[in-house]
């Protein structure tokens, strides 16, 4: 242990243990992670936004701890665990006398600091990344039977993390093409297809929503330069921090020795060209190029113990920045350090609020997956999100969440009101108003499926009941969205429709009936995608049909 983790690395790292540890601890939840603490609540092998790790892990974490250590506690195991596959990676001798310019530059790479106390799904990416390339240098090492079917194993994880982890699978296997022929590396590609399978047919028993959503649905903007493409590249500078002109300079710098420095240039130059390609298309969020930072913190102290000079100014800059980013963690905990609002403030004192005027009522919240678990975190009382055709789908369009709520007296939560039974404020000065209804009854599982016509004018209309009960159609009323090239809602309208065959008053439980309908003419010049939803009770119309562009 000593040869391989010098003394003052092991203490150092037991340091960092227990920063993150105080930390999480007094950080209050952002919203994702109180998202996918909902996510835990019901283990699957699949949610709507992403692959189930994250929500393994607050599981797992809920085990050890209660409050927001209970979300985090894994993240921070998994951190630790990071550090230690980092400093294995490296092979020069040199590193044992340069722990503390290790721990410097690492702890600098912002992104990766937060993830060390934060649970998202990037925490899981970014250990098992390292792992995956620590197997793989083994692998290229000794392609051993067990160190094949780690590293099987190990892709699985990766991809049970986030789907953007194909892309480090990707890069590393066309670094090497000779991997086509090695029945070995085909081994470990199995296994980890095994491994995978579950999250697989969960995607299948769930008509491939998460796939569906990111790659069809998700609603984008018009193209911009400044917030697309030159946003992509200050997110680069972002995920590093202050020693970004350091970091990549050792990139520049890098030399090809041999397969497996091949394989880290080909993942940071291989993530960096994909994602450039597609701020044409999207803004590309910071997060998505994270994947980087292994390769690249590789990189940099490998640069950093052969050059003197760029070890001296690395250090400087690293003391500066790690003084920075401890204070930074001290004003995510307490406000008042930094006069700008962040997630983790203020969310106690409005769940506490909230509370307060709305009792012990389930809250159903008016497109807000994020606000919804955050409450139900902090106050221990049932909340939802109800999400309509001016928001998106999320976990809660598709987990039956409804049921919660079925029949009981809530208190309906919206920014969209100017007044209601009761109101409260957010720290951020946003106010929100709810109103009381009894008997609450909301049917956003309803599909409308929509042909279009083969003739004529008329679009042929199913209207599947997918719950276990029949319900009135006289509680429904059908509308139109109409949507821009970016699937951004401009206009609705009322739809009528008309039935076909003999007339019904139930939707029948697991039954569809059948109507026709004739586009109504918007206003809003050039519309791109239509729309079909379903108000129920006098609720804003729902997402319950599929996103439909019109025909050239």
């Amino acid at each position: 242990m000593a040869q391989k983790f010098p003394k003052l690395f092991l203490i150092l790292l037991a340091i960092l243990f227990v920063l993150n540890l105080f930390q999480a601890s007094f950080t209050e939840l952002i919203y994702d992670e109180a998202y996918y603490w909902y996510y835990a609540q019901n283990l699957a092998w699949g949610y709507f936004d992403h692959p189930p790790m994250v929500a393994f892990l607050v599981k797992l974490s809920s085990f050890f701890f209660n409050g927001e250590l209970g979300v985090r506690f894994m993240s921070i195991l998994l951190s630790v665990g990071t550090y230690i596959l980092l400093w294995l990676l490296i092979d020069n001798p040199k590193k044992k006398d340069y722990v503390v310019h290790f721990f410097l530059l690492v702890f600098s790479f912002t992104l990766m600091n937060a993830y060390g106390f934060l649970t998202l799904p990037d925490t899981p990416l970014l250990f098992f990344t390292a792992l995956f390339l620590w197997l793989y240098k083994r692998f290229l090492e000794n392609p051993s039977t067990i160190t094949t079917l780690l590293l099987g194993v190990v892709m699985a994880a990766l991809m049970y993390s986030k789907y953007h982890a194909v892309l480090v699978i990707l890069f590393v296997f066309l670094s090497n093409v000779k991997l086509l022929f090695d029945k070995k590396a085909w081994l470990a590609v199995v296994v980890a297809l095994l491994c995978y399978t579950p999250h697989l047919i969960w995607l299948y028993q769930n008509d491939f929503v998460s796939i569906t959503f990111h790659l069809y649905e998700r609603p984008n903007q018009a193209y911009k330069f400044d917030s697309f493409t030159l946003g992509f590249f200050l997110n680069l500078i972002v995920i590093i921090g202050l020693l970004f002109y350091w970091i990549y300079g050792a990139v520049f710098k890098f030399k090809v020795k041999d397969l497996f420095s091949k394989a880290l240039v080909y993942l940071v130059y291989g993530v960096l060209i994909f994602f450039f390609i597609s701020s044409f298309n999207r803004r590309v969020q910071a997060q998505w190029t994270i994947v980087i930072s292994i390769p690249l913190a590789i990189m940099a102290f490998n640069h950093l113990l052969e050059n003197p000079k760029a070890r001296k100014w690395m250090y400087r800059i690293g003391m500066v920045s790690f003084v920075l980013l401890l204070y930074a963690r001290a004003w995510m905990i307490y406000y008042p350090l930094f006069p700008k609002f962040y997630e983790t403030h203020g969310n106690k004192q409005w769940a506490k609020e909230l509370r307060e005027k709305a009792g012990d009522v389930p809250i159903v919240f008016e497109n807000s997956y994020r606000r919804a678990p955050m409450y139900e975190f902090y106050s221990g009382i049932p909340a939802i999100s109800l999400n309509n055709y001016m928001y998106r789908k999320n976990q809660y369009s598709i987990d039956g969440s409804e049921e919660r709520v079925r029949g009981k007296k809530i208190a309906y939560v919206t920014p969209y009101r100017d007044s209601g039974d009761f109101s409260y404020m957010t720290l951020d000065s946003s106010v929100f108003h709810g109103i009381f209804m009894d008997n609450f009854q909301s049917y956003r599982r309803l599909q409308c499926i929509v042909e279009r016509p083969k003739t004529g004018t008329k679009h042929q209309l199913k209207v599947f009941n997918p719950y276990p009960f029949d319900i009135p159609l006289e509680q429904l009323k059908y509308t139109i969205s109409y949507s821009n090239a970016h699937k951004q809602v401009k206009q609705m309208l009322p739809l009528k429709v008309q039935g076909k065959g003999k007339h019904v008053t139930l939707l029948q439980a697991m039954d569809t009936v059948y109507y026709e309908f004739e586009l109504p003419l918007p206003t809003m010049e050039n519309p791109e995608y239509f729309r079909v939803g379903i108000s129920e009770n006098g609720l804003p119309p729902g997402l319950n049909g599929k996103p439909i562009k019109f025909q050239e």
